[in-house]
């Protein structure tokens, strides 16, 4: 009896529809696991590197020494590249500003700014990888199993069309069977909904660091002002002509 109404007899009675529904599920469930596990990895770096990271750039005694650093030991990636995408745009800057740049009205701290910005989402998008397959899932993976369950005893009642007598033990077994469909469907739903509302919380705290760190690189690169690794001011070079209007 517990034979029969095991798994793999349920597999042996479904037809191509319930078969493609279990294969659906288990592909979702696999990638939302996938996806839960390399953002649990990726958060755990993160934690680990960078404090450290933030500490090391501004404590560098130039713009050279602080990418090497922050490249060096941001895990994430998602800092060294914003703190790149800056310092880049202030060397351009600098580079250009006696070539049209400036006399067109555009100053270091719209031309860096307007970077940030860009570099800001990027680092976002990066950061939320994931998250949108998460929510997807999360919400519909439940009605695909209820689908499949719709699906099975509506195959399991055309199997007992015709019979004069219909028997509880050979009504309740494939019933029984198409319901491990919407249970099935929860099974991949709820790791995946509490894993979004769990990242989505841990990426305000990352985006929230980002935008902070974006304000103190456009401090630094066109007042020339910046932090140190124990919050106090320092003062540095500020760009050419980066007050000139």
């Amino acid at each position: 009896m517990n034979e029969k109404l095991g798994i793999a007899h349920f597999w042996a009675q479904g037809d191509a529809v319930s078969h493609a529904i279990t294969l659906a599920l288990l592909l979702m469930s696999a990638v939302s696991w996938t996806i839960i596990v390399g953002k649990l990895f990726g958060q755990w770096r993160a934690r680990a590197s960078t404090m450290s990271a933030m500490q090391s750039f501004w404590n560098a005694a130039s713009r050279t020494q602080a990418l090497d650093t922050i490249r060096q030991e941001d895990r994430t990636g998602v800092f060294a590249a914003l703190a790149t995408d800056a310092v880049l745009a202030a060397q351009a800057w600098e580079e250009k500003a006696e070539h049209g740049i400036h006399s067109a009205g555009v100053d270091a701290g719209e031309f860096i700014g307007r970077t940030l910005q860009q570099s800001t989402l990027l680092a976002q998008a990066r950061v939320e990888r994931g998250l949108t397959f998460l929510a997807s899932v999360g919400s519909t993976a439940p009605f695909v199993g209820l689908f499949g369950t719709v699906w099975g005893i509506y195959h399991a009642l055309v199997g007992l069309s015709g019979a004069t007598q219909v028997v509880l033990d050979k009504v309740a077994g494939p019933v029984g069977e198409a319901l491990i469909m919407t249970a099935a469907g929860l099974f991949v739903a709820i790791p995946a909904v509490l894993a979004y509302n769990a990242f989505t919380r841990a990426n305000r705290l990352v985006l929230a660091q980002l935008d902070g760190f974006a304000h103190s690189l456009h401090a630094w690169l066109v007042a020339g002002v910046r932090l140190d690794g124990q919050a106090r001011a320092a003062t540095v070079t500020a760009l050419p002509a980066a007050h000139a209007h």
